[in-house]
Parts: structure tokens; C-alpha cells; sequence
């Protein structure tokens, strides 16, 4: 590092689209490239979505938000969700019909990790296959989900394998980090939430990011692994999902058993559907999802609600827009 260096800008780095515009907003214009950005929240809330439509965006040229790029899935825990892939392509291509002219699962490459020390020990076969650029289009976005999963069983809690959890941390996401910086890639990574029992704010009572504690369906949550693992992302998103009540009364009442709510849009759609018993005697419930910025260099604190449909992940105009 020379004074030459530190009065030098550095580039601005690549932003990738998530696909809607609200949602892009709310990111400051989209998933940044050269950093690792964390997806958090408790199963169901719609962090695979994301990842599968970001994994399509990227495919996108430069003037509609992509990065003209494939890129690289690696799935932890459950077997890779091929039959969404395939929903959301089909959906991506009618939305883009001149600008997709192959099949758009063919630029998203799938592989299995199924632990930490796995994950350490292929990362020199990742650096290799970003950097041979044999692939249709060169890879510019990796994803991992989720990294929670890689330290599940290896480790117990006890202060030697803590150690050993954290090392492994900061040796992943330090590979990691040099592979986004240097290749100009977008890092993303999921992680899951347990539950919180403390009585203070934050994590372990230390406040990390916007919020001084959180909550999904219902409870109170942190993001797993801890405070070691916060510091190796440079940013984290939080997603939750929690169930309001947007109708009341019979089933006559609610057309026929089905419970309707107009959006900002003006359309009408179907949230619920059933007689009053399976509407839990007369309550028409549905999940509302929620994005949030918990930390992020280049982002304010910033909000919006999303909904996940058969087309995709869509962010919702909040009504005071």
C-alpha cells in the first residue's frame, strides 16, 4: 500500500439486480459485487427464492441490471430445488423474451458442499473454475446456501472446537472475499436464525446492526453462528414472515370461503381459501414478508415488504409512497 493508493477511488463496484425494482431500491440498487452479502431468516421465509432469482438476474446485460454473467449455486442441506429453478426460468424468459436466448438454467452450475472443511478444501476448485472462463458466460455470482448448515454437526460448545468453528470462519470467508475482490464477483450466502432467550438487546447482549433484536413468527430470534461469523459478511439482510389477520367473518362473508385483499395495485387477490372452520372460525390470516437492512457500509436503514409468487419474489410499495 503506497499514499498513491489511498488517494486512488476505488472502482465502484457492480450492482446485481434482484428482479423487481422495489426490492432493488431497497438495496441501494441491488446486491453489490466484490463483497458477501448474508440472506438471514428462518426457514420459509423466501432466502432460496431470492437466491434462484438472483442466480436468473445475473444472466441479465449490464443495462438491465445483470452482470451478463452465470453463476455458481452450492447447496448445503436439502436437494437443490431444480423444479423452482425451472418455474422461475420459464417466467424470467416471457418477462425478457429478446435479451434470454438459451434455456436459463443452463448458465446456473449446482454443486453439493456438506461441511466446513469440504467447503475449505474446494475453494482452490472454485478460484480455478471462475478463472478458467470455460463456461458460456464467466461466473460473476456465487451462492451458498446455507453456510449455517456446513457447522452443524462438526462442533460441539466447548471453547476448543469454538476456536476451531471460528478459524474455519474467517479462513472461508477471507478465500471468499480475495475470490469477490478480485474477480469482481457477488458473494451470497443464507444463514438461519434460533431462538433468543436473553434479556438484553442484540446478540449475547451486543447490539449488531440497525436492531436491537428481531423477530419471526412470532418470536424472538438472532441469526446463527454467532458474532464471529457477523464479522466475516460485509453485509446482512434480515427476512422475516409473520401471519396478520386481513379478514373477518363467515364464509358467506368471504365469498364463497375465499378471502380476498386488494393491493396497491388495485388487484384483487386470492390470500386465503376455505370455509370458516379451516379459516380458524371465521379469521382470514395471511403471512406478510418482510425485508430489512440490519448492517450494510454502503446502505441506510431501510425496510419493504415482499410477497413470493409463482413468477417470483416481488417487493410491495409501502402506502405512504
Amino acid at each position: 500500500m503506497t499514499p498513491e493508493n489511498l488517494l486512488t477511488r476505488p472502482p465502484i463496484a457492480d450492482k446485481l439486480t434482484l428482479g423487481c425494482p422495489v426490492l432493488d431500491r431497497c438495496l441501494g440498487g441491488g446486491v453489490p459485487c466484490c463483497s458477501i452479502m448474508e440472506l438471514v431468516a428462518e426457514s420459509s421465509c423466501g432466502k432460496t427464492q431470492f437466491c434462484l432469482q438472483l442466480a436468473l438476474s445475473a444472466q441479465l446485460p449490464p443495462s438491465h441490471g445483470g452482470l451478463s454473467a452465470s453463476s455458481l449455486y452450492l447447496h448445503t442441506e436439502f436437494p437443490f430445488p431444480f423444479r423452482r429453478l425451472h418455474q422461475l426460468s420459464q417466467a424470467f424468459r416471457s418477462s425478457h423474451p429478446h435479451l434470454v436466448a438459451i434455456n436459463p438454467c443452463e448458465d446456473v452450475y449446482v454443486d453439493s458442499v456438506h461441511d466446513a472443511y469440504q467447503m475449505l478444501d474446494i475453494m482452490p476448485k472454485i478460484e480455478s473454475f471462475v478463472e478458467s472462463a470455460k463456461t458460456r458466460l464467466p461466473v460473476r455470482l456465487i451462492v451458498i446456501d446455507s453456510i449455517a448448515a456446513l457447522f452443524r454437526t462438526e462442533f460441539n460448545n466447548t471453547p476448543l472446537d469454538l476456536k476451531r468453528r471460528s478459524s474455519l470462519f474467517f479462513k472461508i470467508s477471507g478465500k471468499l472475499k480475495s475470490l469477490a475482490n478480485r474477480f469482481r464477483v457477488a458473494v451470497v450466502v443464507t444463514n438461519q436464525v434460533v431462538d433468543f432467550m436473553g434479556a438484553s438487546d442484540g446478540v449475547n447482549g451486543v447490539k449488531v446492526g440497525n436492531f436491537g433484536s428481531l423477530h419471526s413468527s412470532g418470536r424472538r430470534v438472532c441469526p446463527a453462528l454467532g458474532l464471529a461469523w457477523a464479522n466475516c459478511v460485509n453485509s446482512r439482510v434480515f427476512l422475516s414472515r409473520n401471519e396478520v389477520v386481513v379478514a373477518e367473518g363467515n364464509s358467506n362473508e368471504l365469498e364463497d370461503g375465499l378471502c380476498r385483499q386488494v393491493f396497491l395495485s388495485r388487484n384483487e387477490v386470492v390470500v386465503a381459501e376455505g370455509n370458516s372452520n379451516e379459516l380458524e372460525d371465521g379469521l382470514c390470516r395471511q403471512t406478510k414478508r418482510r425485508l430489512d437492512i440490519l448492517f450494510a457500509p454502503h446502505l441506510p436503514q431501510a425496510s419493504c415488504e415482499f410477497v413470493i409468487t409463482r413468477q417470483g419474489v416481488f417487493g410491495v410499495e409501502s402506502a405512504d409512497r
